[in-house]
């Protein structure tokens, strides 16, 4: 997988040699949405346009929250605007180091013909165009040889997740070294980027090469997902080289009205894939930037979530400046360490935002991270984009509630000694989020107390047993609940749910959090209630959990560790973190190591059970019961 996909998809990292059963949901949906789509496409492949067609969809746009405005007519050609570049800056010299490097015959790793058209752009020396028609030629020609053979071409790969880097790179090579690029060529190359866009909005009906090669359509129509902004970066860089008003209004009326719609929404910026999945955003402001410089209309400032972005980043960060609040799958690295993805983000919607205090804080947040430059030579385009001064203030609120996506970020002050709490409280509706529904991780100088997740090698365990939440068990295996497998004992949080959460700022940092939680697993369920209280101040952070459930369940306090908790009566302490439970007063803790779980998946961490006296025996009798949990956390510095 080409890494300027930014590397994340369905499928896990390299190192990955365990994945969560918790999946299971995703495929589900995906082959629900194959065949609520059928009843749509109806029609043989033979029906659909031969390639070269340039006709987007016949399927009924959604209706947009209101009349856009037609587009004026359009000219073949990419109008991106490249006057924010500095050519005498040290990025500007690194990036043109990497695509002179390629040029030699050396090129590095994830290499796209993308960058040396656009140093063409920057420069004109004709060494860049041969370079990028070169690379696309050989895509081409190795996509019609693999669709003479009746096989599908690379680019259709992964439920099509890289059809946008690799048409913009298409796109881009074409518009600008259009004088060494003949007719014939031409054509052929318009032939092969036209059916890949045609392919993504007909996935029923999609064909290479007029043999049938339909696909799931995973995320055509959703505009929280990654796999979105890939499909839409496609279209838009294809619309316009090939000068296609068609494809234009497709994208005006059906396309960008929902992205508009959906960000309106997501108040307080991130995203509800997590973010790991949610850095996916760089691509997103990528596209604005495009759409503005092509079409004149500021999408990006339609809503505050540029200028929520970067506060939702700046407080996501942990004190240490070096790793982000590990909320929903982490697939290519399980550890939330930042890395260029995530400086590219923020410089990216530092570029469109028009706040001033929003641009100051990226500016200090991006002086400041552990992520000064691009590490990887690939990621080097995107340091063209300014940083703005070094000297910016600092931040002054010391906490952030993105109400949209339910996160919480909150800290005791803004030195690298501070205590960061993050929370878990809203919408749960994507695939790569988890079950983490009032979820919380700790973190003072390094992690107090985190998601197991950290510690896989996949990066996507998604269930409850691996978060600081209660574990509800039943007694006997649950034949279906939610998505979770057959014969289940662990009680599953569901898509698609809401939880909620009330935040009451106090002095000095200091705040309550009051969750409602129960929603988070569904209608029927052995949990009827759960309400979870965080107190957070003074470096302590008291938890008071109320629950209502099921007679034949139990409700199991689960506190992630770092490292082997050491129990002395009713407190155990693990390494600066002191954990004491104040109720239920006969509280029994438990430790479990990770690794006996799954030798194959984790390679650290424990897990403290802190079970009542009525979750040792699960008293089956009772229709129902309730119970409730207070424990406290606090710094213990050696």
């Amino acid at each position: 997988m080409n890494a300027r996909s930014f590397a994340h998809s369905d499928v896990v990292n390299a190192n990955a040699t365990h994945t969560s059963r918790i999946r299971a949901w995703g495929l589900l949906i995906a082959l629900g949405s194959v065949l609520t789509a059928a009843c749509g496409q109806q029609g043989a492949v033979a029906a659909g346009p031969e390639i070269g067609a340039n006709t987007p969809s016949n399927r009924t746009a959604k209706a947009a929250p209101e009349t856009r405005k037609a587009l004026a007519p359009i000219q073949p050609g990419i109008p991106l605007d490249l006057s924010y570049v500095d050519r005498k800056s040290p990025a500007f010299a690194r990036f043109k180091t990497w695509v002179d490097s390629a040029v030699a015959g050396q090129p590095g790793y994830a290499f796209s013909a993308y960058d040396a058209a656009l140093l063409y752009r920057l420069n004109g020396q004709q060494k860049y165009c041969d370079l990028a028609v070169k690379m696309i030629e050989k895509e081409v020609a190795d996509a019609e040889a693999a669709i003479a053979e009746g096989r599908a071409p690379e680019i259709a790969g992964d439920s099509y997740l890289e059809v946008g880097p690799r048409i913009a790179a298409l796109s881009m090579t074409l518009d600008s070294c259009k004088a060494q690029i003949d007719q014939a060529r031409r054509e052929r190359w318009s032939a092969f980027a036209e059916q890949a866009v045609w392919n993504v909005w007909h996935h029923l009906r999609a064909h290479w090469g007029g043999r049938p090669r339909p696909w799931t359509g995973w995320s055509v129509d959703n505009p929280g997902n990654n796999y979105y902004y890939s499909f839409v970066e496609a279209t838009l860089y294809w619309a316009l080289v090939s000068g296609s008003d068609e494809w234009m209004r497709f994208l005006n009326e059906e396309k960008i009205p929902p992205l508009i719609a959906y960000f309106a929404d997501l108040r307080g910026g991130g995203s509800l894939e997590g973010t790991g999945y949610g850095a996916a955003h760089m691509r997103l402001f990528a596209l604005y930037r495009l759409w503005r410089d092509a079409t004149g209309e500021d999408i990006a400032n339609a809503s505050p979530h540029v200028g929520d972005t970067i506060a939702y980043w700046v407080h996501a960060t942990v004190p240490a400046l070096d790793r982000f609040a590990p909320i929903g799958d982490q697939s290519r690295n399980s550890m939330p360490e930042l890395y260029d993805y995530h400086r590219r983000l923020v410089l990216e919607a530092r570029a469109l935002s028009k706040d001033p205090q929003a641009q100051a804080l990226a500016s200090w947040w991006l002086h400041r991270i552990s992520v000064p430059k691009m590490s990887n030579g690939f990621n080097t385009l995107h340091d063209l984009l300014p940083a703005g001064e070094k000297d910016a203030p600092p931040p002054v609120a010391l906490f952030h509630h993105a109400v949209g996506t339910g996160h919480l970020f909150a800290r005791s002050g803004w030195d690298r000694d501070a205590m960061w709490l993050a929370f878990v409280a809203g919408p749960y509706n994507e695939s790569h989020a988890h079950q983490e529904q009032g979820g919380f991780t700790l973190f003072a100088g390094d992690w107090l107390s985190v998601t197991g997740n950290v510690w896989s090698h996949s990066g996507i365990q998604q269930g409850t047993e691996t978060h600081n939440v209660l574990r509800f068990e039943r007694a006997e295996p649950i034949e279906r609940q939610c998505h979770a497998p057959q014969n289940e004992r662990i009680v599953h949080q569901c898509v698609p749910t809401v939880s909620s959460m009330r935040v009451t700022p106090g002095a000095n940092g200091a705040l309550t959090v009051e969750a409602d939680l129960g929603g988070a697993y569904g209608e029927d369920s052995a949990v009827r209630s759960w309400r979870r209280t965080l107190e957070f101040g003074g470096r302590r952070l008291r938890i008071s959990d109320r629950y209502r459930i099921a007679g034949d369940t139990r409700a199991i306090f689960q506190l992630l560790l770092p490292v082997a908790p050491r129990i002395d009566g009713h407190q155990a302490r693990a390494g600066n973190l002191r954990v004491k439970v104040v109720s239920p007063a006969d509280a029994r803790m438990d430790v479990v190591e990770l690794r006996s779980l799954d030798p194959a998946e984790f390679r650290n961490g424990w897990r403290l059970d802190i079970s009542g006296p009525d979750s040792a025996t699960i008293a089956q009798k009772k229709t129902e019961k309730s119970g409730d949990y207070v424990i406290e956390l606090d710094e213990i510095k050696n």
